[in-house]
């Protein structure tokens, strides 16, 4: 569904929104069924933590970066509807996508409880801009329902945090927890918020419970003191390749991939780019190619 314009600007007054029903059914229930391509099943977990242990090594041990092998879950990366919040919020379409995560947690395995920070920190070499300007709009797509048992992420409203100066990015254990709200939901709803809120993740509250989210993160193009990922480390990555020959070219862009009309663009190029990628339409970037020089002719 399209993100209202109120929920946007909840995001800048608040520092945060939820939207329930913002995949499609369809779209989520494929993305569901491919999780366990790379995840076991819950019941499969809970039968047998101990046959899974690399998810008690750390509170972070169940992320996984993109791509991902099926299309099924990397389709959502660059929902249409996402493009369109990332958009509006960041007010250009001059934008990249910067970080695109898998996270999978399964109650028991290791203490998920956080004090709250903010997580700028390994999003930006600086610190963001008090008066909202700039900013970057993280996110996380529920994959599974989450209710108050499942370790929902907890976020402080700004109006209880604005009095911290921006570069503090931690506080005490236990410090706001009456102020924080948990963001639950129905799989397929989505959390926006701002790199300065203070949030974190908390315990689960019952066995045979997990808890499985897709977070990604947009930015203006050109602000290079932001970001997180470098794509071209993960071209190499199962799934990469399919996603690229299956994405439209403004899906494409998110990732930096030259666009149609770029002097990048020409015979030999062309040619060579659809030898890595088989399959895929270059029709968009070919139109507009330049003419060979006198060297390539």
């Amino acid at each position: 569904m399209r993100i209202p314009d109120a929920n946007l600007a909840e995001v800048f007054d608040r520092g945060f929104t939820v939207v329930e029903s913002f995949l499609d059914k369809e779209t989520l229930r494929a993305c569901q069924e491919a999780l366990w391509e790379i995840y076991p099943r819950p019941e499969d977990y809970f039968a047998d933590p101990e046959a899974h242990p690399r998810f008690a090594r750390s509170q972070f041990a169940g992320l996984r970066f993109f791509p991902y092998p099926s299309w099924a879950i990397n389709r959502v990366c660059v929902y249409p509807d996402l493009i369109d919040a990332a958009e509006r919020f960041l007010q250009t379409t001059e934008i990249d996508c910067y970080k695109i995560e898998l996270w999978a947690k399964y109650s028991g395995a290791v203490d998920y409880d956080q004090a709250h920070h903010r997580d700028y920190e390994n999003h930006t070499i600086v610190v963001p801009r008090a008066d909202q300007l700039m900013p970057q709009m993280t996110c996380f797509i529920l994959l599974s329902d989450v209710t108050e048992l499942d370790g929902p992420t907890k976020a402080v409203p700004l109006e209880k945090t604005r009095h911290i100066p921006i570069g503090i990015t931690r506080t005490e254990m236990g410090e706001f927890f009456d102020d924080e709200v948990a963001v639950t939901g129905p799989a397929g709803s989505i959390l926006i918020y701002k790199t300065d809120v203070f949030h974190r993740g908390s315990n689960f509250k019952a066995p045979g419970r997990s808890r499985f989210v897709m977070p990604i993160d947009f930015k203006k193009r050109g602000w290079r003191w932001q970001g997180k990922l470098a794509w071209p480390d993960r071209a190499l990555n199962p799934g990469w390749k399919e996603a690229m020959v299956k994405m439209t070219p403004r899906q494409r862009d998110l990732f930096g991939w030259p666009p149609a009309g770029d002097p990048y663009w020409n015979a030999q190029t062309l040619a060579d780019v659809a030898l890595r990628y088989p399959g895929i339409d270059l029709s968009p970037y070919g139109a507009h190619a330049e003419e060979p020089t006198p060297a390539e002719a």
